[in-house]
């Protein structure tokens, strides 16, 4: 960053009595925002006919913002079609995996294929990047909202059905490479042309997974493609940097390759909503940090968003207070809108962005909190958000450190565990993201790469769990890595074509070792390690002469190596996680320091940032902290690296 973080805010002026605009962006100034973003639903205001555009108070309300001293983020309205193109193009509703039309009420009802909607996008797009793309007030876009939420990725109607025929006969070229790729001698599956293949929906039992992996390739190009299409629009008219908000637990498409087309990478973080609604924990944990959320959620998804941007990402909605959409929402412990700030910031974030400005009272989020009641009293963030603003000047010029140790995720690898997960516990996501947990309970900074990645740079420990395919590129790149790996488990387990290779999993270079059976685990029967732990969900049963490191108390291999290259050979618990990430790390000559529960630190230019999203303090001193050496619940602690003395 070559300054300090900034903070932002969404807006929605159309919501609003004119007369207020002028006050709230004041306002806004005066609590230390210099970002705000509207428009993303504002579609119905900007053109109420067809072909007849009302842009007066847009005009006047980017003015009135700019005026006051605020950075604008012009949205696209594409997440909300007009009811009117609804009624123009009944087929571009999205159909869902029982055959049923999404309804027009709420909001991302589109399907990604449909040509005449994907024109409709290109032309509003094209309108305001014709209109605003040299407004110098308007300093970046964000393209549509949430791509994903809702469950919204998968279509299984006729645009789809049409987009699907023409995408594999581009990827076969005939319809026997098809046949033999997706093993359809099997079942007497085998087809006749492109024109033969339905959606893998609606069979009598599971599909092919091979049809379904290549719907879901689609699926996530078709994500890509609408994207690249307002790309194209708005880069015709405007320098300005393109973003797109992405959001928290969504693996239905890839977002590195959308990202690809765009400058920055944002996301949506709503760290109590996403313990109640995307978090694996248990009820104990889920009531433990209810107001505070899961101490390591919000960094793995700044860290993905940090990849997925090449370096570049905000958090374009940050939430402040109780939301409208868990199974529970409670308000935050006081100090912790603070610390998400802070947290973002440690990780890179060039602007920490507060949904909402003003609560709505009317709609579907009238129970969304926001920085102001419905009329212009406070809501209780306001305070924590000022401080926040002005202690984050001391990073001023401070540089995200790329970190020691790295964690391969991989959205394909996503969808071939959900189309084939051999076991109910099985997912992709899960398991990433407990390797991800353990790692940064020893203390360490993470940084995450693609699936596709084919080169480690100089980090010392690269982890790659349940990666499907160890093809490509990721085979360069363990060829040419000399730090710690560790893989596994399920890793190099199918082919690009979900077939079992013909030489046996995992075929990893220089590990003789193959995987020759596997067997998904009870919740009552975990295979117990000679030290300590257990495999849970997951285990192999492994051969060949690679050295064997820990077994399990039967016998079997655990964990294998071959110089610095280990396989893990199932899912461990937490006991064993934290064994094995500590043996690697230290193997890796990592800096490795056991957290406190709830404590975590990230390291951030000449910083180090310790977050307590605990209740209890910590004392510091652990860590070798001079000085002030207390570290209360939901509370932040800036550590100068030189004097390891606080400075926050």
């Amino acid at each position: 960053m070559s300054t300090f973080p900034k903070l932002g805010v969404c807006y929605y002026p159309e919501h609003w009595p004119e007369a207020k605009w002028a006050d709230d962006a004041r306002d806004m100034r005066e609590m230390g925002l210099s970002w705000v973003r509207i428009g993303e639903f504002a579609w119905s205001r900007m053109e109420p006919e067809e072909g007849k555009f009302s842009w007066d108070w847009l005009d006047r309300a980017i003015d009135i913002l700019g005026q006051a001293g605020l950075d604008v983020i012009l949205c696209t309205p594409t997440a909300t079609p007009l009811r009117r193109l609804v009624d123009k193009y009944p087929d571009m509703i999205a159909v869902t995996k029982d055959g049923a039309p999404r309804g027009f009420g709420s909001r991302r009802h589109y399907c990604f294929s449909h040509q005449g909607y994907r024109d409709e996008c290109a032309r509003i797009a094209d309108i305001m990047g014709q209109r605003y793309g040299q407004n110098p007030y308007v300093k970046a876009w964000q393209i549509d909202n949430e791509y994903g939420c809702h469950e919204t990725i998968l279509s299984y109607g006729p645009s789809a059905l049409a987009g699907f025929r023409i995408w594999l006969s581009q990827k076969y070229e005939n319809i026997d490479g098809l046949n033999r790729a997706w093993g359809n001698v099997f079942w007497s599956m085998e087809y006749g042309s492109f024109d033969q293949i339905n959606l893998p929906n609606q069979t009598v039992t599971e599909p092919n997974p091979a049809h379904v992996m290549d719907f879901r390739r689609f699926a996530s190009d078709e994500v890509v493609a609408f994207n690249k299409i307002q790309v194209d629009a708005l880069r015709a008219h405007t320098d300005a940097p393109l973003i797109h908000n992405y959001m928290g637990r969504i693996t239905e498409f890839d977002h590195f390759a959308v990202g690809d087309d765009l400058e920055i990478a944002s996301w949506d973080s709503y760290p109590l909503g996403f313990l109640e609604d995307r978090s694996d924990q248990g009820e104990d944990f889920k009531h433990q940090f209810m107001r505070q959320g899961d101490p390591d959620f919000q960094a793995f998804h700044h860290d993905i968003y940090r990849s997925v941007g090449h370096g570049r990402w905000w958090v374009m909605e940050q939430q402040p207070g109780p939301v409208n959409w868990a199974p529970y929402n409670p308000k935050p412990l006081p100090g912790m809108v603070r610390l998400w700030t802070w947290e973002a910031a440690a990780h890179g974030a060039e602007v920490i962005s507060y949904f909402r400005w003003r609560q709505a009272p009317f709609g579907q989020e009238q129970m969304h909190s926001g920085l102001r009641l419905p009329n212009r009293d406070v809501s209780d963030c306001a305070a924590e958000i000022k401080t926040a603003g002005r202690e984050l000047a001391v990073l001023e010029g401070a540089q995200t450190n790329p970190a020691s140790a790295a964690l391969v995720f991989d959205y394909p690898s996503a969808w071939a565990w959900e189309t084939q997960p051999q076991g109910r516990e099985f997912d992709y996501f899960r398991l990433v993201y407990e390797f991800y947990v353990g790692l940064r309970r020893l203390g360490l900074s993470v940084d995450i790469l693609p699936g596709n990645c084919d080169n480690f740079g100089d980090r010392k420990l690269v982890i790659i769990p349940g990666l499907f395919s160890l093809s490509g590129n990721i085979q360069t790149a363990l060829k040419s890595y000399g730090g710690q790996v560790l893989i596994g488990p399920r890793s190099g387990s199918k082919t690009d074509d979900f077939q079992i290779p013909a030489d046996l999993p995992p075929g990893i270079p220089g590990l003789n070792a193959k995987v020759t059976s596997v067997e998904t685990l009870r919740p009552t029967a975990p295979i117990a390690l000679g030290r300590g732990g257990h495999f849970h969900i997951w285990r192999e049963h492994v051969t060949g002469s690679a050295d064997i490191i820990e077994r399990c108390d039967d016998g079997a291999p655990a964990l294998i190596a071959n110089g610095k290259v280990n396989y893990v050979t199932g899912w461990p618990d937490s006991e064993a996680m934290a064994r094995i990430l500590k043996d690697q790390s230290e193997k890796a000559g990592l800096d490795v320091a056991p957290m406190p529960d709830g404590h975590r630190r990230r390291l951030i230019g000449s910083y180090t940032l310790h977050m307590n999203y605990g209740t209890n303090p910590v004392d510091l001193a652990r860590f070798g902290i001079q000085g002030d050496q207390n570290l209360d619940g939901a509370d932040i602690a800036l550590i100068d690296n030189k004097t390891k003395k606080r400075v926050l």
